[in-house]
């Protein structure tokens, strides 16, 4: 599916472009369309680092301030101390 747009762009804005896509030996739609998707993939993949770090993050066992693996440890030596 294609949609038609309209864009505006300057002089010099318009000069790359003619350049680009002369040098490609493509149209000016396709060297635009090229240009997009490889920014769009670099936002992507930014994105997904983006939330594996902070999935990581998670995976540390710390909220905040509290160390999960520390409280798991305190309770363990609690119940160990007061078996007995």
């Amino acid at each position: 599916m294609t949609t038609d747009k309209t864009f505006l762009f300057n002089d010099k804005t318009t000069k790359h472009l003619e350049e680009i896509a002369k040098f490609k030996q493509k149209t000016q739609t396709e060297t635009l369309q090229e240009l997009i998707e490889d920014e769009y993939k670099k936002i992507r993949i930014k994105k997904k680092l983006e939330a594996l770090d902070k999935l990581v993050g998670c995976l540390t066992g710390k909220i905040g301030d509290i160390d999960l693996n520390q409280i798991r440890i305190e309770r363990a030596i609690h119940r160990v101390k007061y078996k007995d």
